[in-house]
């Protein structure tokens, strides 16, 4: 197998396992037995063994001696914690981002949000829903030209992703993210960095207390 391909099949096996963690197939606690889930992804072992170890680099996953890998379980204290940091780092991507967008950006934005609202008539689905917002957020980050600030919050947003599993299985929770969604696009479409940075604070800050109330 070629470089490349190594690298293909690693990144394949490191989105799939995080899929399964994010969907809540593979809740906080969860054993990540290499042997195990090569064979569920019917993979060799080293892809996987090496996609754990990206997981444990990200904070999704921890390693203790002689209990080996398991999906990462934070208490109350850290999830308050990542949510208050992405308050502040998700508002300056969306700053940022405003400032850097061009006309296709924008119309991928306006898309992406016009798909999770059409969805809003369709009954939930965890995984198909929870990956259109990575998807979203991601698309914000990486327009934001900052690869600190993108790599900072792609690590925080999947800790995030680890307690609201069930965010978008309620109608309420559903309409109120793509409501918010549809706010930080109409200011970044409108040129509005600081209306951006409050919508997508305000987004972080509203995610936190459903996550917790729930």
């Amino acid at each position: 197998m070629t470089d490349p391909d190594r690298t293909l099949l690693n990144d394949s096996v490191h989105d799939a396992l995080q899929e399964l963690i994010f969907s809540g197939e593979l809740p906080p606690g969860s054993p990540l037995s290499v042997p195990a889930l090569a064979a569920r992804l019917n993979v060799s072992r080293t892809p996987v063994r090496e996609a754990v170890q990206q997981l444990i680099y990200e904070g999704l996953a921890t390693h203790t001696r002689n209990a080996g890998a398991r999906v990462a379980s934070l208490d109350a204290a850290a999830v308050k914690g990542v949510f208050e940091v992405r308050e502040v780092l998700d508002g300056l991507a969306a700053h940022s981002a405003t400032l850097m967008a061009d006309r296709a950006t924008v119309e991928q934005l306006t898309k992406m949000v016009q798909v999770q609202r059409d969805l809003l008539d369709e009954p939930p689905d965890q995984r198909r829903d929870a990956a259109l917002d990575l998807q979203f957020h991601t698309l914000i980050r990486e327009t934001s030209a900052n690869r600190s600030l993108c790599d900072a919050l792609a690590r925080l947003d999947g800790q995030a992703h680890l307690y609201r599993s069930d965010m978008w299985v309620t109608e309420l929770n559903r309409r109120l993210a793509v409501a918010e969604h549809q706010r930080i696009v109409a200011a970044i479409e409108a040129g509005d960095a600081d209306g951006a940075r409050a919508a997508a604070s305000a987004h972080v800050a509203g995610l936190y207390v459903r996550t917790r109330r729930s």
